[in-house]
């Protein structure tokens, strides 16, 4: 991550001329433990640091957020620390009732925004049903997460498709083993245009050389 935020920082800074100010937020509360807030190159007369504001929304107290209320944030507060002594459900409970208790234009959107990034730690049964208890917004919320979840499932199993497909050029390309090399690298891709492009990078390929290269393309 040190290393892509110098990346971007600097291609901001030469594109706009303009002062950067970088944040990177991480979501899960597994994320961002190791991330250094800066990227540093320590060789004598050749020094570089560049540095970028690092937020683990799990180390930013919840309860001020929902005592506040600020529309934008509120999705977010199931991701959040929670009060000492208040266990998980509770606190998602709590969560739900905060953006339930919100004047927004369109009430199942928004509670069902919370349910998509709860979904990163909490399963969606348990969403649901907090959801469903709480919420005036039932038959609504259920047709919007029903929606959310269809859409989710279509784009993972296209991304799983097309992860296969690559496997099976490269297998055919060059040799099963060395195919099933690049696995870790392609299973942390989400990005479908980006694996569309190295499906045909795979389809190419003349040897193993060429699909690294690519991949390695595309990730810059």
């Amino acid at each position: 991550m040190a290393l892509r935020m110098a990346g971007y920082i600097i291609r901001t800074v030469e594109t706009y001329k303009l002062p950067v100010y970088s944040s990177v937020i991480y979501l899960r509360p597994d994320a961002g433990r190791r991330d250094p807030g800066h990227y540093l190159q320590d060789r004598a007369k050749h020094r570089i640091f560049i540095e970028y504001q690092v937020l683990r929304l799990i180390e930013i107290d919840g309860s001020p957020i929902l005592d506040r209320k600020p529309t934008g944030l509120i999705p977010f507060t199931p991701l959040m620390k929670r009060p000492a002594g208040v266990d998980a459900e509770e606190w998602l409970r709590r969560c739900v009732q905060t953006a339930d208790s919100i004047n927004v234009p369109n009430k199942p959107a928004y509670l069902g925004s919370l349910a998509v990034l709860g979904n990163l730690i909490y399963d969606s049964e348990t969403i649901s049903n907090i959801i469903l208890e709480e919420t005036m917004q039932q038959p609504s919320i259920i047709e919007y997460w029903t929606e959310k979840a269809t859409i989710e499932a279509r784009q993972q199993s296209a991304l799983e498709s097309t992860r296969k497909h690559i496997f099976e050029a490269l297998a055919l390309r060059l040799q099963p083993e060395t195919a099933h090399t690049f696995k870790p690298a392609l299973d942390a891709i989400d990005d479908l245009q980006h694996l569309e492009q190295l499906h045909r990078a795979a389809i190419l390929a003349e040897n193993v050389e060429d699909f690294r290269r690519a991949l390695e393309t595309n990730e810059n």
